[in-house]
């Protein structure tokens, strides 16, 4: 007998489409750097990035590999994985589900990177690699809740490992490196206090969210929550055809990613656009210009126009442009809207 409650369905989170867009692209293209979603408590934040896990289709996997490695993919595997490969050993392959791991604030930096036993390498001249968090979190979702809570030096390695796509730990002059490509989702609630500005810059993507404003909608939220609790199995049922149809719409995209091409112009295009918003740095060009890729293969297009790079431009910017000091203020998307579309002009 399956006792397991059926998860609240992502499709089914009323509202909230800039966060659930950027958890997809996040999903999409790992290499964007994480999302941070700041906002109020009630909010569906840990909803929809469960949910969403859940709705994606089973992953080949190897069996027995402590990091998840894709036993299809010989160029991103572990070095246990690798080492068979090379012999010609085979890899029994299983398939599961894409997990949701959760970092919790209180995590040191030998529980999120793992440890190495120097008794055990000094005596039998071998590594012993005890996995962390970021070893689970291999292919998977890492989610931090409360992320401005947790240690800046803890941040500063998971916003390296989600760029580099590797975890490497170093004692004793000895090191040991595995492959740590994951999704990294933060979510904060800013009244509990913020991230410093450099680490806030490491985030691919900003979004911030807030409960509905209209009544309409604030009443099928209850009504779909009440619909769920009632009958779990009868609520997520009604959504299966939903539920299909986006699953399939990112595994298109994720296939479609490397083909996705764009024009020097949208370069150009890119880099006026931070230096009139006043940001610092050119991390806000890159991330731009790979989330409009990846919004163009979410849409299905292989070719990125300047609405891909407008659509990414209010997801990438406002977190990064310069402030005054003690200047809380942030510009409005309306206002970044107004003056992308001025720089655009020429361009249409």
């Amino acid at each position: 007998m399956n006792n397991e409650i059926k998860k609240y369905p992502f499709t089914a989170i009323v509202g909230q489409e800039k966060m659930k867009l950027a958890l997809i692209l996040n999903v999409i293209n790992p290499f964007l750097g994480g999302v941070l979603i700041r906002g109020e408590k009630g909010t569906a934040k840990s909803t929809a990035v469960r949910a969403l896990a859940d709705m994606l289709p089973e992953r080949s996997q190897a069996e027995g590999c402590q990091f998840s490695c894709d036993p299809l993919q010989s160029d991103k595997v572990c070095s246990e994985c690798a080492e068979k490969m090379k012999n010609d050993q085979p890899i029994k392959s299983i398939t599961t589900k894409m997990k949701v791991i959760d970092l919790p604030v209180s995590a040191t930096e030998d529980r999120v990177v793992g440890t190495l036993d120097i008794e055990h390498a000094i005596k039998k001249g071998e590594k012993k690699f005890e996995p962390g968090i970021l070893a689970q979190a291999n292919r998977n979702i890492l989610y931090v809740d409360e992320v401005n809570l947790l240690d800046d030096h803890v941040v500063d390695i998971l916003l390296d490992s989600a760029a580099m796509g590797i975890n490497t730990i170093e004692r004793e002059g000895i090191s040991f490196s595995h492959p740590a490509r994951f999704t990294l989702v933060g979510t904060m609630n800013p009244e509990e206090g913020d991230l410093r500005p450099q680490l806030l810059d490491r985030f691919g993507l900003v979004v911030d969210v807030a409960g509905e404003n209209d009544t309409a909608q604030r009443v099928e939220v209850i009504k779909r929550r009440l619909a769920y609790e009632k009958d779990p199995e009868a609520f997520c049922r009604s959504f299966d055809h939903e539920q299909s149809a986006l699953a399939e719409k990112i595994q298109k995209a994720t296939a479609l990613l490397p083909r996705v091409n764009f024009e020097d112009e949208l370069l150009e295009m890119a880099a006026k656009i931070s230096i009139a918003l006043g940001v610092d740095g050119h991390r806000a060009d890159i991330v731009m210009i790979k989330a409009s890729m990846t919004i163009a293969a979410f849409y299905g297009k292989d070719k990125v126009t300047k609405e891909e790079l407008k659509e990414a431009a209010a997801y990438v910017l406002p977190h990064r442009m310069r402030r005054k000091p003690f200047d809380d203020s942030q510009m409005s998307i309306d206002t970044i809207e107004e003056i992308i579309n001025k720089i655009m002009e020429p361009c249409v």
